[in-house]
């Protein structure tokens, strides 16, 4: 299903039930946190929450992917595990063997469908430029202080877009920005972003690096973002292809390089300059319920901001588990099992990753166990894939075992 808007998931969200309206005014500063961090923590994962009263112009919405039922709202599907089964099935008629004419061109209705999903620019002015500010200035957005001991105010759900300037790749990720000033952030950029090795790229060159930034749209932008695609594989087909339709992208005013979704609620246009001096970013309240350290990270420099005039802030907290986060990362889990095994442990059946081991920290594997020393195969698989060099834990179970059942598992393994 493919939202139309931010708005339009809004709509969704309330008449499934799924969503609280609060009226009386509430802080960005520390208590939009607070309650959202209770919230999140109920059975099911509580309630959206759109604050209508934040002392700016803008309401702001969080905890909208905060419950299984939310996650598949926003993916447009009943169960996560949907996704994967039409991967599944994409990867076999794929690579299934096309003997004769027939087989060929029964292809062409599926190779119609790819076409379908990737992105097109278009020409024009999108939504998400209706309204310009004739002087950017992020002290106009509602921006979130979430934990005490925080840096300052975080922008905590950016969708960031960075192109390779040799090969013009597009490159969509989230990488949380310090507010700095009305025209300065930070980013955090880990080195190992692909993000960051545009930076890199830009450094060797020494040329300005375009960035942008969007917030809201449909919200499969958000989590398109966060998902573990190969560095050659566009976030926007991925985006095409949850939502069933083609995502437009629209030329930003003043970073005319890079594109951005048409339906977006807001654009942060601006650059980095890659020899200029770092800029002290953080601390951050972490998942982990500790604060990350402060470190050196790129100086953002904003050029441009515009949005919808109907524009609503998208927002989340990270914090200790249950939050918000954990069933994005529920959703990475199960719509990534299936290429996974089509493409690199085969004999995996199941994955588990416990929200209380922050996603990719734990990590439970259950798999068809054919010969001794497997298990240690499928771990180096594993631990070669992308964040999964991050793991913590990672446990592999044969087939017998239910690695959903915690508690029998514990047993399994250690043999009590």
């Amino acid at each position: 299903m493919a939202y139309k808007h931010l708005k339009h998931f809004i709509d969704t969200l309330e008449q499934a039930g799924e969503l609280i309206r609060i009226k009386t005014y509430v802080s960005p500063e520390l208590e939009m946190a607070e309650i959202t961090d209770r919230v999140s923590k109920m059975p099911g994962g509580g309630k959206a929450l759109l604050f209508e009263n934040t002392g700016y112009d803008f309401p702001v919405l969080i905890n909208s992917m905060g419950s299984n039922k939310r996650m598949c709202l926003a993916l447009g599907v009943n169960h996560l595990d949907d996704v994967a089964h039409e991967i599944e099935a994409l990867f076999k008629l794929i690579s299934k063997p096309k003997e004769g004419i027939l087989d060929k061109l029964s292809m062409l209705p599926k190779l119609g469908q790819f076409a379908s999903w990737l992105p097109k620019v278009v020409s024009g002015r999108g939504a998400c430029q209706e309204v310009v500010m004739k002087d950017p200035d992020l002290h106009k957005l509602p921006v979130m202080t979430c934990w005490p001991k925080d840096g300052g105010p975080f922008i905590t759900l950016p969708v960031i877009h960075t192109k390779d300037p040799n090969t013009g790749s597009r490159n969509v990720g989230m990488y949380r920005m310090q507010v700095f000033g009305k025209d300065l952030t930070g980013m955090h950029w880990h080195k190992h972003k692909v993000s960051a090795k545009h930076f890199s790229e830009y450094k060797k060159l020494h040329k300005r690096m375009p960035v942008a930034v969007i917030l809201g749209g449909d919200p499969v932008y958000t989590y398109s973002a966060t998902a573990p695609l190969p560095e050659n594989v566009d976030e926007y087909m991925l985006a095409g292809f949850l939502r069933k339709r083609k995502v437009e992208l629209v030329k930003c005013i003043t970073q005319p390089e890079l594109e951005v979704p048409a339906d977006a609620d807001f654009v942060i246009e601006g650059y980095v300059e890659p020899h200029e001096e770092l800029i002290w970013e953080g601390p951050f309240g972490d998942h982990t319920g500790y604060y990350s350290l402060a470190d050196w990270y790129p100086r953002f420099h904003v050029t441009a901001i515009t949005h919808r005039k109907d524009a609503v802030y998208p927002s989340t907290i990270v914090g200790i588990p249950p939050q918000e986060d954990a069933w994005i990362g529920k959703a990475t889990e199960r719509i990534f099992l299936a290429p996974i095994k089509m493409t690199l442990v085969p004999e995996i059946i199941d994955m588990e990753m416990p929200v209380e081991g922050v996603f990719h920290n734990l990590v439970i594997s259950k798999i068809q166990k054919d010969y001794a020393g497997q298990a240690q195969k499928v771990m180096n698989a594993m631990w070669g894939a992308g964040q999964m060099m991050f793991n913590k834990i990672l446990v592999v179970a044969d087939e017998h075992t239910d690695i959903h059942d915690y508690r029998k598992l514990a047993q399994d393994v250690f043999g009590t």
